[in-house]
């Protein structure tokens, strides 16, 4: 194997002693810039985009809180069932309710998180609609 070590690399760059004296310009850089203007029809799509991802947490909060909730009150029945084991289905029982709790907040702010961006996708579009019955 040769001592010259071959690297490879997805673009080629030419070695020192190839280029030109002064660099490839003579001296100077070109830097290319490109600007990226949002237009409100993306700006409308980005808030409906985070507004669904928003529904679907929430209704895997809803889900977690559910289920959390039928595990609590089933283990309140195994606490009535199991008497020698009362305690420890108590314990349990209230685990559960606590994470149903915790579940059930996390949906509501996931509710309103999706208003909000319900309200930026209408601002963004232009249309504002109001159903508001007095005002």
């Amino acid at each position: 194997m040769s001592e010259e070590k071959h690297h490879h690399h997805l673009f080629h760059h030419k070695k020192d002693d190839e280029q030109p004296a002064g660099g490839e310009y003579g001296g100077y850089s070109e830097t290319v810039t490109a600007e990226v203007v949002t237009t409100g029809e993306n700006e409308y799509e980005r808030y409906k985009k985070e507004e669904k991802e928003h529904k679907h947490k929430q209704h895997l909060g809803e889900a977690g809180a559910i289920a959390a909730g039928a595990f609590a009150l089933y283990e309140k029945h195994e606490a009535k069932k199991d008497p020698e084991h009362a305690h420890r289905h108590k314990i349990t029982e209230e685990i559960a309710a606590t994470a149903a709790v915790g579940a059930g907040g996390y949906a509501f702010h996931e509710h309103h998180e999706k208003k909000k961006d319900h309200k930026d996708a209408e601002e963004a579009s232009g249309e504002k609609k109001h159903h508001h019955l007095f005002g």
